[in-house]
């Protein structure tokens, strides 16, 4: 299988509000960097997103590294947890209901294609990939601003 690396990032003004995404896809010294925004979201929605979209740019199943600054992705992937809340019809262990299922089904449903090996990384502690990410979310949700 190939071995392809993805930075993922979002960001949001307000939460709820403007949002954006970035992802970076890196495979055999290429490289492809995504990103898009919506008007009104939060920035949970937007951290799925770059993961989603990301990941439907692959059209063969890959081992995929994944790199993000987001503990609510990575824990949730990582950890099992939005398996188990999908098991449990999007409720999660505290009894209460899951945010964002429709973003998680459709991330459940990508990963099971692939191997992911997954990379918590600290957000602006200068990882360039990462940052780069960042700047590109943020120009998204400054575009839908205006």
């Amino acid at each position: 299988m190939k071995v392809v690396t993805l930075y993922t990032d979002g960001a949001c003004s307000g939460n709820p509000g403007p949002g954006g995404w970035g992802a970076i896809l890196e495979y055999n010294g290429h490289e492809l960097a995504l990103s898009g925004g919506e008007k009104d979201t939060t920035n949970n929605r937007m951290e799925l997103t770059a993961v989603i979209k990301g990941l439907q740019r692959l059209k063969e199943p890959c081992i995929v590294e994944l790199y993000s600054d987001s503990k609510y992705v990575i824990d949730a992937l990582q950890k099992g947890w939005a398996v188990g809340w999908r098991k449990r019809g999007w409720i999660k262990s505290d009894k209460k209901p899951a945010l964002n299922p429709d973003l998680w089904e459709q991330l459940l449903e990508l990963t099971s294609r692939h191997e992911l090996h997954y990379h918590w990384i600290k957000g602006h502690a200068e990882n360039e990939k990462n940052d780069r990410c960042d700047q590109m979310a943020v120009a998204e949700w400054k575009k839908l601003k205006m």
